[in-house]
């Protein structure tokens, strides 16, 4: 079975983030959505909103699990099985930190993938930053 793994902290989930979602779950036999919990970090949605956010845009994904962690990214995905990390990308800012962090995680697992997804073209310039501006 591959298995693949979409981090992120989805405070909030994003249209372009359930596009990555749909169209990654058409490529692998199973997707975890991993909502990551980082107590360093601050959020303007609890851990618990978050994650009942993300079940509930992603009901409609038969082969998507939700799953809530404070494991590093690359422990998560040996624990799973995983042989993929999914990745949203949408300009060369994002590109430039994907890139050394895939290179963080080659080097310690070169078993595991990094699949870069771009949103579709509707959903481009859309973040999580800008939705959490737009509503304060």
């Amino acid at each position: 079975m591959k298995i693949a793994i979409y981090p992120g902290s989805f405070d909030p989930i994003s249209n372009g983030h359930v596009d990555i979602i749909k169209r990654a779950s058409k490529l692998f036999d199973k997707l975890i959505v991993l909502v990551s919990l980082n107590p360093q970090k601050k959020y303007v949605l609890t851990d618990e909103e978050r994650v009942e956010i993300v079940k509930k845009s992603c009901a409609q994904f038969k082969n998507v699990e939700i799953v809530a962690s404070k494991s590093l990214v690359l422990d998560f995905a040996k624990k799973v099985n995983a042989c993929c990390i999914i990745r949203g990308l949408r300009n060369h800012n994002d590109f430039d930190s994907e890139m050394q962090l895939f290179q963080f995680n080659h080097t310690i697992d070169s078993n595991i993938e990094t699949m870069l997804m771009f949103p579709s073209a509707n959903y481009l310039f859309l973040s999580s930053s800008s939705i959490k501006e737009l509503v304060m």
